[in-house]
């Protein structure tokens, strides 16, 4: 097993061909209200700020929301590193359909320490919501 990586653009255009495939953003609950998230996109945290600590919980609520290991799983978080440590875990656990979404929701910072300049699901303009 492997974890396929995509940029959002890529992943966006995958998750739109497959009626199955389940979006999944594990980022805090407070960046997914506030900073914003892709539509459709269910919040399972990875981990809890402002600690950053784990979520004990996280296999079992993924496992709660696709039962079926070969559910196809897109993981989004800020900027692609959480969201692989989640696959990670996931794929320990036994899902074979994982796929980690480079750039994450505001992509890397750029020389101004500013985020969504330079890569990202908002960069690259598809569909999101604050809320």
């Amino acid at each position: 097993m492997t974890i396929q990586r995509l940029n959002p653009l890529e992943a966006f255009a995958a998750i739109k061909t497959n009626p199955f495939a389940v979006l999944v953003d594990v980022r805090d609950p407070l960046e997914f209200q506030f900073v914003g998230h892709p539509f459709g996109a269910i919040n399972i945290p990875w981990k809890y700020a402002p600690d950053w600590l784990s979520n004990r919980h996280f296999v079992a609520q993924v496992k709660d929301l696709a039962p079926d290991p070969a559910t196809p799983l897109f993981l989004l978080c800020r900027s692609g590193q959480r969201s692989m440590d989640a696959a990670i875990a996931l794929e320990i656990a036994g899902f074979s359909r994982l796929t980690n979404i480079e750039e994450g929701f505001e992509g890397p910072l750029d020389s101004h320490k500013h985020r969504s300049t330079m890569g990202g699901w908002r960069f690259h303009g598809l569909p999101w919501q604050q809320g």
